[in-house]
């Protein structure tokens, strides 16, 4: 489930804008007042979305901004005033006041899209290390030495182990390379 932190200079905003987002079915994982508190939970998530004002107790939407990891997105509610000054290129803008259904819609379209780039991201294959590569390679080879296998065979051995275990192909080869 892909979270929500809410940052408002002001508990009250943040709380508020919490609860109408949790009774919505949103997920939020937390309500802060700056952008420090804020940026604690960048470790805990992998993927957020992070609503807030232009301005936090500590810092300016564009700061915290420059610290957001690549899996985020941010969706800032600015005075009119301000609302002029946001970067639209790189977050997603909303002029208040806005309606509690302006906020909702929005937030769920944001997340719909951090839910698309997740399946994304999973679909492509995971990219192995040379260190990686070359246990692999070595596992074969013994499974090739020690059981007669052709390559072909000792590959689809350890895939099978791999998926019968649950363990990734990599440790199945270390495993592998421990016990023959």
């Amino acid at each position: 489930m892909i979270s929500v932190i809410v940052v408002f200079p002001k508990m009250e905003e943040a709380k508020g804008i919490r609860s109408l987002l949790t009774r919505s079915g949103v997920h939020v994982a937390a309500a802060c007042t700056s952008g420090t508190q804020a940026m604690t939970f960048f470790e805990d998530l992998d993927e957020a979305l992070i609503i807030c004002g232009y301005k936090f107790t500590d810092m300016l939407y564009t700061e915290l901004l420059d610290y957001l990891p690549v899996t985020y997105e941010m969706l800032v509610v600015a005075s009119s005033r301000h609302y002029a000054e946001c970067d639209r290129s790189k977050v997603v803008c909303l002029a208040m006041p806005v309606k509690a259904q302006e906020l909702i819609d929005t937030t769920n379209v944001l997340l719909q899209g951090l839910y698309q780039k997740r399946k994304k991201r999973r679909a492509q294959p995971r990219q192995l290390t040379q260190e990686q590569r070359a246990v692999i390679e070595s596992a074969k080879l013994r499974l090739m030495e020690q059981k007669k296998l052709s390559e072909e065979e000792a590959h689809k051995y350890l895939q099978k182990q791999s998926m019968d275990t649950g363990i990734n192909m990599v440790e199945t080869a270390q495993m592998v390379l421990e016990i023959f």
